[in-house]
């Protein structure tokens, strides 16, 4: 699947003491770019350095095909999707942690190629784990 870039960061979920402010920057210049609602929108994980406690580079994309630059997200992975609650409050984030629990506990082996956050036009959200 080919997605259009929009903006890109490289950060760290333990070590970057500025993860929250260049996540929150990062959407939000991304969602003045992203000008077709009818089109899904991805925030792609990729690049990854180790597993979840590593560094990473998150990308936000969209399915329009109007951009300069592109990710291909490989279509022979294998995914597990995590549906999140959009009425809950923090909902994507919880739903991250649910992942790395049951990473934790053994029941979730990630491969560290290329997961992704797809929100709908509807708002619906779902997680896609690349597993091996």
């Amino acid at each position: 699947m080919k997605v259009a870039v929009v903006g890109s960061i490289r950060t760290n979920n333990f070590q970057d003491e500025q993860l929250v402010q260049k996540i929150t920057n990062l959407w939000k210049e991304a969602s003045e770019r992203l000008t077709n609602a009818e089109k899904s929108t991805y925030g792609v994980y990729h690049e990854y350095e180790s597993n979840y406690k590593g560094d990473y580079s998150l990308s936000i994309a969209s399915e329009d095909t109007n951009g300069e630059s592109f990710l291909e997200i490989p279509s022979n992975e294998k995914y597990k999707v995590f549906k999140v609650d959009p009425a809950t409050e923090n909902s994507v984030f919880t739903t991250w942690q649910e992942i790395w629990a049951q990473e934790e506990a053994g029941t979730l082996k990630r491969s560290y190629t290329y997961d992704f956050e797809k929100y709908e036009p509807n708002g619906e959200i779902n997680i896609y784990i690349a597993v091996k």
